[in-house]
């Protein structure tokens, strides 16, 4: 066969997943990513259901779960600091012990990026500035001023894509605000916190402090309801620590240790909570996958195991299916109701475990109550997929 050139947007947890399965099928892979290295900081994330399948058939299951944390227990707290529930973490988030994985993001990304690195063309530090497609490929031209022709051009650039808004146009359009917006960092660890977390609420605003394993630090979270989406603050750091202060000015709790963190923080990480619904996940030579398609919002803790099943359903269809075209619309048609399933676990206003009103909390903290097992089955949203086998070396 004639490899064929690919370029992927965006180094995280898709984007070299894709790489993986399109160099497996004998493609030409160059991964462009605009940090000057990997991504590594951030929350555990976790991998259920169909995405297990996939890490399985990349040979990196094992791998996995000798890096599973396995947090001891969650315990949810009242506006005083008072104990709601304390909890099994998967008897709230649904998932099978002893069966789905909680890793580091850091880890999960080193371990995709360790797996492909010697076989894909990765370049850090510098991203896509502009697309141009015809019949025979997509230039592209980059920030640094470099310029390629390649077949195929995949966006796997996360929520605010850049490859999404130079094909498909403003982000505003197929953004789905869920009504929260939040805060993360990490803050020392003088809690005396050991792979557990704490959550705190009051109507309309929570509090999270996660400790991984025996960690110095912790992972600190603050989420809060608006109305409209904070866009006034997205490209300016201090308004975000601004705002974050105003919202929770007199709280208890350990919320002023925290806020106080949060302004000191090196490594603020603030966003909206929300989704992305597009009526198609490719234009042309031109194709999306993982977030940068359908994030589905951290209140589903789904989106990286919808990046792992994605980037294997599209690395199938490029490789069993000659015509690009084709082979995008059969990756959106297997992908398609898996991803509406997982999307459909939270609505606007709905986050369950941050609730904007105190009835919803009250209702909340009563359902807390009642959690005594933990599943042995997994929801069915996060096994609604089954992967087709991969034909090495097909084409």
């Amino acid at each position: 066969m004639t490899s064929r050139s690919v370029l992927i947007s965006g180094a995280s947890i898709a984007g070299p997943a894709l790489a993986f399965w399109l160099r497996q099928a004998g493609f030409e892979v160059t991964v462009v990513e605009k940090t000057p290295e990997l991504r590594v900081g951030g929350y555990p994330i976790d991998v259920r259901g169909t995405a297990l399948d996939a890490v399985r058939r990349m040979g990196i299951l094992p791998r996995l779960r000798d890096l599973h944390i396995s947090t001891r227990r969650l315990t949810f707290l009242d506006a005083d600091g008072g104990e709601v529930a304390s909890l099994d973490p998967n008897a709230v988030i649904g998932g099978v012990d002893g069966d789905d994985l909680e890793i580091r993001r850091g880890d999960l990304i080193r371990t995709l990026y360790d797996l492909v690195r010697d076989d894909a063309d990765f370049r850090f530090g510098d991203s896509v500035e502009t697309l141009t497609q015809d019949a025979d490929g997509v230039d592209v031209t980059f920030r640094s001023g470099r310029r390629g022709t390649y077949d195929l051009v995949i966006g796997a650039d996360g929520l605010h894509s850049r490859t999404r808004g130079l094909v498909f146009g403003d982000e505003a359009r197929f953004h789905r605000y869920l009504g929260y917006s939040f805060a993360g960092f990490t803050m020392p660890n003088n809690f005396g916190l050991f792979r557990e977390g704490l959550a705190w609420s009051t109507p309309g605003k929570g509090a999270a402090l996660y400790a991984v394993l025996d960690s110095e630090e912790v992972h600190g979270f603050l989420v809060f309801a608006r109305a409209e989406a904070p866009i006034e603050a997205f490209r300016d750091p201090e308004a975000q620590r601004d705002l974050i202060a105003r919202t929770f000015e007199g709280d208890g709790w350990e919320i002023p240790r925290m806020v106080a963190a949060m302004r000191e923080a090196d490594d603020l990480f603030f966003d909206v909570i929300s989704q992305i619904h597009l009526p198609r996940w490719s234009a042309g030579r031109v194709a999306l996958v993982g977030d940068a398609a359908h994030a589905p919002s951290f209140l589903t803790g789904q989106g990286t195991s919808l990046a792992l099943a994605g980037a294997y359903v599209l690395g199938h269809a490029l490789a069993t299916i000659p015509d690009h075209a084709e082979a995008f619309a059969a990756y959106e048609s297997r992908l398609r109701d898996f991803v509406g399933r997982n999307q459909a676990m939270v609505g606007e206003g709905q986050a369950t475990l941050f609730p904007a009103t105190a009835e919803a909390l009250e209702r909340r903290n009563a359902a807390l109550r009642q959690l005594t097992t933990v599943p042995r089955t997994p929801r069915p949203e996060h096994s609604a997929l089954t992967l087709p086998d991969f034909p090495v070396r097909a084409r």
